[in-house]
């Protein structure tokens, strides 16, 4: 990982990177005169956008970088810019820049986070290793919180995408909750893992369907992060889905490609350890309590099968009419597991359906919920700022006709229509608190790179839940 910092030190800057915002910014430039009339002369074309140097020994690159603080789509702009200067610093092999702002500075957080975390490469398992020789960079504009944040922000995507990218062979369930625990002991927050034979004395029924026809046990964790400066009575509580894999079950994934990425089933987990290592990092007064059900979804053994009426932890039956909607069996349990905490509110992130995909595609995260309008639109805002956008579908409750079963309190699948929202309604039965459900389908998993999204897992969630809980704090 690339370490930023704000304070100078002995290593020597193979690279000057400088961001302006107008024209007159440029007179702050510390080169000669004619080096100075040179740049402002490219830059009177307002189609440049940047200008590189050598003055010396030093080489200099300068970036147009214009931040609007009400216009959110400026921030995602100069994180895309930040893709295009570590491609500068690739480019020249630096391992050590700095970063300074002519302007204000206000930009230099947004430009930096497109640096660190476009810098993300899963390569564990390549012989030849990314190319990135990046290591230090300089941010003088930076003060110590902006400092501490941009470090943590990248932490825990790359935690995330890393654990995202792991195949099925390496981060069993078990895995998963041993990774998040040894991470949490790192940062400063709990976990405790409930392992098979305890979930089975709690009869999380829908947990352990799903888990019949794996060879390998289920796992259970429970994160907490309780600062003696908790500001909270009531915990917030985040539930991750931590399918570790999904071939569907004996209702079996038809389509050609369609079990390829299902590694990343686990992106709601992988989101939810993310959040927390944001709040531990960053010591945010907020007592958080996360709740991460995990097994993979095989055909094999005794595998659940269509037919099967399930009991669940709360004691409600559920008619399966599809194995491949695994993810609403063991979240439900979670979610019932969740009123134990008395909780303000509980979120809840999973890769759940293909509808959400089909609907809205990579460019966005399907939200709905019958929490107080007030916490939607709070999301909403932070999904704006760090561009992990949410479109909220309705909720209304004419879609819990569409689960009911025959022989059974519900079904697990609600037909042809509205996929995301029934699936959103099961889960709801569940709860007995204001909730939230994040159908992070689209964005979790991408084929190719965007931007600072690189290929594979995104760790989509991690920074939208860091910063709303920050601004709770």
């Amino acid at each position: 990982m690339i370490t930023v910092f704000n304070e100078p030190n002995d290593v020597q800057v193979e690279l000057e990177i400088y961001l302006f915002s107008r024209l007159r910014d440029l007179g702050r430039l510390s080169v000669g005169r004619n080096a100075r009339k040179r740049v402002k002369d490219w830059f009177e074309d307002d189609k440049n956008n940047s200008f590189e140097f050598t003055e010396a020994d030093r080489r200099i690159c300068i970036f147009k970088a214009e931040l609007k603080e009400k216009d959110t789509s400026s921030f995602e702009t100069l994180r895309s810019l930040g893709v295009q200067i570590l491609g500068k610093c690739k480019l020249h092999k630096a391992e050590t820049a700095h970063i300074v702002s002519l302007s204000n500075g206000m930009e230099v957080f947004f430009v930096l986070e497109g640096v660190l975390l476009s810098s993300y490469s899963f390569d564990k398992y390549k012989k030849e290793k990314a190319s990135i020789r990046l290591n230090n960079l300089f941010a003088p504009d930076l003060d110590d919180s902006e400092l501490r944040e941009l470090n943590s922000i990248q932490e825990a995507v790359f935690f995330s995408r890393d654990l995202i990218n792991e195949p099925v062979n390496y981060l069993t369930a078990v895995r998963l909750a041993e990774e998040i625990k040894a991470k949490g002991a790192d940062c400063g927050f709990s976990v405790e893992i409930l392992n098979k034979k305890k979930i089975e004395s709690l009869k999380m029924g829908g947990l352990l369907a799903v888990n019949f026809g794996s060879i390998d046990p289920p796992s259970f964790s429970i994160l907490e992060w309780k600062p003696i400066n908790a500001i909270n009575t009531k915990p917030i509580v985040l539930v991750g889905k931590g399918v570790v894999y999904d071939t569907g079950g004996l209702s079996l994934k038809p389509t050609a490609g369609s079990m390829d990425s299902m590694k990343s089933d686990m992106s709601g987990a992988a989101a939810v350890a993310g959040a927390f290592i944001t709040a531990a990092r960053n010591e945010l007064p907020l007592h958080i309590i996360g709740l991460i059900p995990a097994t993979d979804n095989r055909p094999g053994g005794n595998a659940y099968t269509p037919g099967d009426i399930i009991k669940m932890f709360d004691g409600t039956t559920v008619e399966v009419l599809n194995t491949d909607a695994e993810g609403r069996m063991i979240l439900a349990d979670a979610l019932s597991y969740a009123k134990k905490f008395n909780p303000e509110f509980v979120i809840n992130l999973a890769t759940l359906t293909g509808s959400a995909a089909a609907a809205i595609g990579t460019k966005g995260v399907v939200a709905m919920g019958n929490a107080e309008p007030k916490l939607m639109k709070s999301l909403e805002e932070s999904g704006a700022k760090v561009h992990e956008r949410l479109a909220v579908f309705p909720f209304w409750d004419d879609y819990k006709d569409l689960l009911k079963s025959p022989i059974a309190d519900l079904k697990n699948i609600g037909g042809k229509e509205a996929g995301a929202i029934t699936a959103g309604k099961f889960l709801e039965h569940f709860t007995d608190y204001p909730f939230i459900h994040l159908d992070i389908a689209g964005p979790a998993f991408l084929d190719s790179t965007d931007k600072y999204r690189t290929r594979g897992g995104t760790a989509v969630g991690v920074r939208l839940l860091f910063d709303f809980l920050k601004n709770r704090s």
